[in-house]
C-alpha cells in the first residue's frame, strides 16, 4: 500500500505541475490555487514525518484520491464548472471516505448496530463541518461557493444527502465483510 500512495503522490504532483506550467500565464492568484495541490497532497506524509507515522496507510490512500478527485480535477481542472454532476460525485465520495476514516476510530468488539450507526454519524458530521467552512469562508472572503445565488440551500442539501448515501452504500459493505469475517471465525 505504501507503494501505491507513493505512486498515487508523484502522479497527482506531476499533473499539477504541468498544469501549473500551462497557466503561469493566467496570473498568481491561478498559480496559487494549483499550487496548493502540493501542499494538501503532501499533507499525510508530512504528517506522518512529524508524529512519526499515526496515519495508516488506508488514510493517505483515502486522502489522496480524494485531493486528486476534489482539489486536482473539481478545482485545477475546474470540473465542478464543466460538468454540474461533478460535485455529487466527489459529496458522494467523500461520504465514503469518511464513513471508512469512521470505521478506523471504532473499538474492537463494538456491536455491528452501534458501528454502522458509528460510521453513518461520523460521515455525515463531517459532511456538516465541511459545508458549515464553505459557509464562513463565503462570509470571510466573499465568493459562492456553496451556490446559494443559483439554488438557495438547494446544493448545500443535495451534498450532504449524498455524502450521507455514500455513508450508506460504505456501511452495506462494512455489514457484509464483518458478517462474512464473523462466519469464518465461528467455523474456524
Amino acid at each position: 500500500m505504501k507503494k501505491i500512495n507513493i505512486a498515487l503522490l508523484f502522479i497527482t504532483l506531476i499533473c499539477s505541475f504541468v498544469t501549473i506550467i500551462g497557466e503561469v500565464d493566467r496570473g498568481i492568484v491561478i498559480v496559487l490555487k494549483d499550487s496548493s495541490i502540493v501542499l494538501t497532497a503532501s499533507l499525510p506524509f508530512i504528517v506522518n514525518k512529524f508524529f512519526k507515522g499515526k496515519l495508516n496507510d488506508g488514510v493517505i490512500f483515502v486522502w489522496l484520491i480524494f485531493i486528486f478527485l476534489a482539489h486536482y480535477m473539481g478545482v485545477t481542472l475546474e470540473m465542478y464548472n464543466k460538468w454540474p454532476g461533478f460535485d455529487k460525485v466527489v459529496h458522494t465520495f467523500s461520504g465514503i471516505l469518511t464513513a471508512y476514516v469512521g470505521m478506523l476510530f471504532l473499538p474492537k468488539g463494538s456491536k455491528i448496530g452501534f458501528s454502522i450507526l458509528f460510521i453513518v454519524c461520523f460521515s455525515a458530521m463531517c459532511a456538516f463541518m465541511w459545508e458549515t467552512f464553505e459557509f464562513v469562508c463565503n462570509l470571510l472572503v466573499g465568493g459562492d461557493a456553496q451556490r446559494v445565488a443559483a439554488t438557495g440551500v438547494t446544493d448545500t442539501m443535495l451534498d450532504m444527502i449524498v455524502a450521507f448515501i455514500g455513508a450508506c452504500l460504505f456501511s452495506v459493505f462494512y455489514y457484509v465483510r464483518t458478517k462474512k469475517i464473523n462466519v469464518k471465525k465461528k467455523y474456524i
